[in-house]
């Protein structure tokens, strides 16, 4: 078994019980104890790190070094003196020999997050790591050699790439012995409440609270139901930030999806020929602020009922209020279309 202290629980944590998700990881298992190339495809968010962590602990190199690198972070020539080190000298303000990640990981495995953004000269010399193992230094002439597990990963089309003419047909053929493709959330929707009751737990312990005192239906629901285009890290910082904002001894309500959302957003005066984020009109006096108020009442519920596709839960996050207070709401301005419907639909 791996050393417990090789673990970082952000990094190595994986939950959940949906057939896509449980798929994925007995794929990955599987692929974990052989030593080849591997490739992660999926959206942001996904957990392609995550997958990449069980792929080396679960393999024979898991007390080597797991080394990471983003490529899309850095220049051509910064990524490629991460990868492959220098020598002293070798430009100006390389004062000394610089190891780089093939070398760090000698043994052990690389993840190569974001590989799709890779120049062709960078990934020319990457060919050559994986297929020989071998590679010099930037400034230096002696070939070093070293064992390293690639493991990429990419949210990107790289058979698109390919045909693009943006990466190479032989790198892709050979980092892709196995393509490892992780589910989004929104086809994972049985593994959100537990996902969310772990990040909740997590931060009412960082929160120095006694107890997590769990989602209201109203909440469970807007969690549910919502689009999660940043996957498991959205949700992740959705369900902080709302356990943050309730109150410590009672259930989470409202979820805060939108930490911008208010009233009272200001209002910025667009450029000469930019249309403007807002369209609200502006009143003037005199005027009924009865009637002025009702109506930026109903203006609000409509512009949060379409952003969320009319989902009342997630809409009364937008606006900062609980599911009965928007539907009390939506009661008192004749917004819904009848008191039977199961469906709580409101008019258009």
């Amino acid at each position: 078994m791996p050393d417990p202290r090789s673990f970082d629980p952000e990094t190595t944590v994986m939950l959940g019980e949906s057939p896509a998700f449980l798929d994925l990881l007995e794929h990955a298992s599987r692929v974990a104890a052989v030593n080849k190339p591997v490739l992660v495809i999926g959206e942001r968010g996904t957990g392609k790190e995550l997958i990449a962590a069980r792929l080396h602990y679960l393999s024979p190199r898991w007390q080597a070094p797991l080394v990471k690198l983003n490529c899309a972070t850095l220049t051509e020539a910064l990524l490629e003196t991460e990868l492959f080190g220098h020598e002293a000298g070798a430009f100006t303000g390389a004062n000394r020999r610089h190891a780089g990640r093939f070398e760090q990981a000698n043994g052990g495995t690389l993840f190569l997050d974001e590989l799709a953004t890779v120049s062709m000269r960078v990934q020319e010399k990457i060919l050559r790591a994986v297929e020989y193992g071998q590679f010099e230094r930037v400034g230096g002439n002696d070939t070093l050699t070293v064992d390293v597990r690639i493991v990429g990963a990419t949210n990107g089309d790289m058979p698109a790439a390919v045909r693009a003419g943006r990466f190479r047909a032989d790198l892709l053929d050979r980092l892709a012995f196995d393509v490892l493709t992780v589910p989004p959330l929104r086809a994972r929707k049985g593994d959100i409440m537990q996902l969310a009751e772990h990040f909740a737990v997590n931060i009412t312990r960082e929160l120095q609270r006694d107890l997590f005192a769990g989602f209201t239906e109203s909440a469970r629901a807007a969690l549910i139901h919502h689009a999660w285009p940043g996957n498991v890290r959205e949700l992740k910082n959705v369900v902080e930030r709302s356990v943050h904002r309730a109150a410590a001894d009672q259930p989470v309500d409202a979820i805060v999806f939108d930490p911008f959302a208010s009233a009272f957003r200001p209002v910025v005066e667009a450029e000469p020929g930019v249309t403007p984020v807002s369209s609200e009109k502006s009143s003037h006096l005199p005027c009924d602020i009865k009637s002025e108020t009702a109506r930026l009442e109903v203006d609000l519920i409509e512009r949060a009922l379409a952003e969320t596709h009319r989902n009342q839960a997630m809409a009364a996050s937008l606006l900062g209020l609980s599911y009965h207070q928007l539907r009390a709401l939506l009661r008192k301005h004749g917004m819904v279309k009848s008191r039977g419907n199961r469906d709580g639909e409101v008019s258009p």
